[in-house]
């Protein structure tokens, strides 16, 4: 695996130690179980796999390189780099200019830009539209292009399905970068139709056989088909693939059911015929998360903390796993810790900030604490959040002591 170039104040020394010691025992990644600091009076289950990934350490070193090119030119981000605030905000100190929001809306106009301008494209990728806005400027994208290799690998089966005549079903939020990315390029190769979950997937079988009608879907899926072919004429023929952070056991339902109903249709031989069997293109990183997200919620815990930013889909997909076992907290870094009292998180589903008292459980004498975070979040952000809580408790051991256990068990 690569070694990226990336900032000093985004890495911890901590944090880098336990990852470093769980490569060394595990570098095949066979053990999910999470890794257990026991501090006395609070202990933390710090999760297998967590925190930058390739794709983000490749889009950071590439954005800060354009910076560090550049020192007299005006540096453009199609929008957010990745989606963490803190990031965001540094390349933003640096002089770089977003040109976009993350739901697509105009920050800067096209007519601001030169051909003397440098413009960075997000790790998320970028749509095949915006492409040839920035070439018609007399830009070029390919020396500070930073979109993830794992978002190109999904454009590239979407080819291959509109190569053979199959209809594209993108698992994803029709209004995130990367499946706008995904659509604009999937759309140029063949049908295509953006499905957010398994209740869409459902309504869809019925638009195959018959049972619900055009103007049902065309209302259903407003603004998120191909409109310049008879969408529904081609759902005879269909394949999955998903925005690269979605939930794994979700894309896989979907695909097993859509793959069902071609065999109700069609015939278990000539379904064959119908549906693509495409391979997996959740992105190893995002796999590794969910895993081990899975591998701590078996363990014994009182509540758990997720960090990151409040718009990264595969942080919201982590804290999803978490609820579903016990109180989650969704925050983006140590400042939403007011106190051994007060937190506040984010609400993901609702997109609000809500405020909790009493989120420590009182009178325990030891508390257990999941903490974890999204790919897109820094390791010096889980370090400050875990020294922020780790104050809130007496008689506690050194960090260093930790590591010292941990080396001697390893």
């Amino acid at each position: 695996m690569k070694n990226f170039d990336i900032p000093s104040y985004y890495k911890s020394s901590f944090i880098s130690t336990i990852k470093e010691l769980r490569k060394t025992n595990d570098p095949r990644k066979k053990d999910f179980t999470p890794t257990l600091l026991d501090f006395g009076s609070v202990q933390f289950l710090i999760a297998r796999h967590f925190g930058f990934c390739f794709g983000v350490e490749n889009a950071i070193e590439k954005a800060y390189k354009a910076v560090e090119e550049n020192p007299n030119r005006n540096i453009f981000l199609l929008s957010q780099m990745i989606h963490n605030p803190t990031v965001n905000a540094d390349l933003e100190s640096k002089g770089v200019r977003f040109i976009m929001d993350t739901k697509g809306g105009q920050i800067i106009d096209w007519n601001e830009l030169t051909k003397n301008d440098i413009i960075i494209i997000p790790a998320f990728g970028t749509t095949l539209e915006i492409e040839e806005k920035i070439k018609s400027i007399g830009l070029t994208t390919e020396e500070y292009n930073t979109t993830c290799p794992f978002v190109e690998k999904v454009w590239k089966e979407s080819g291959k399905l509109g190569e053979n005549n199959f209809t594209i079903i993108i698992h994803g939020k029709h209004n995130h970068e990367e499946t706008r990315a995904t659509f604009s390029h999937s759309n140029s190769s063949g049908p295509s139709l953006i499905i957010k979950d398994i209740h869409e997937a459902q309504f869809l079988e019925d638009v195959i056989l018959g049972k619900a009608s055009k103007e049902e879907f065309y209302q259903v899926f407003k603004n998120r088909y191909s409109e310049n072919v008879d969408i529904i004429a081609h759902l005879d023929k269909i394949g999955v693939v998903n925005q690269t952070t979605m939930l794994a056991t979700e894309t896989q339902e979907i695909a097993d059911f859509l793959k069902n109903t071609m065999i109700k249709k069609y015939g278990l031989e000539k379904s064959k015929d119908h549906f693509a069997d495409t391979r997996d293109t959740l992105c190893y990183a995002t796999n590794d998360n969910q895993q081990a997200t899975i591998g701590l919620l078996e363990e014994e815990a009182d509540i758990a903390i997720v960090v990151g930013g409040y718009n990264s889909s595969n942080t919201s997909h982590i804290v999803e796993l978490c609820e579903e076992k016990l109180p989650t907290f969704f925050i983006n870094s140590a400042a939403e810790i007011e106190s051994n009292n007060i937190i506040n998180h984010f609400d993901f589903r609702d997109k609000e900030k809500k405020n909790t008292e009493n989120y420590l459980p009182e009178n325990k004498s030891i508390t257990r604490i999941i903490l974890t975070s999204g790919a897109s979040c820094p390791d010096t952000i889980v370090d400050a959040v875990l020294n922020k809580v780790l104050s809130y408790f007496n008689s506690t051991v050194s960090k260093q002591e930790i590591i010292e256990k941990l080396k001697e068990e390893a």
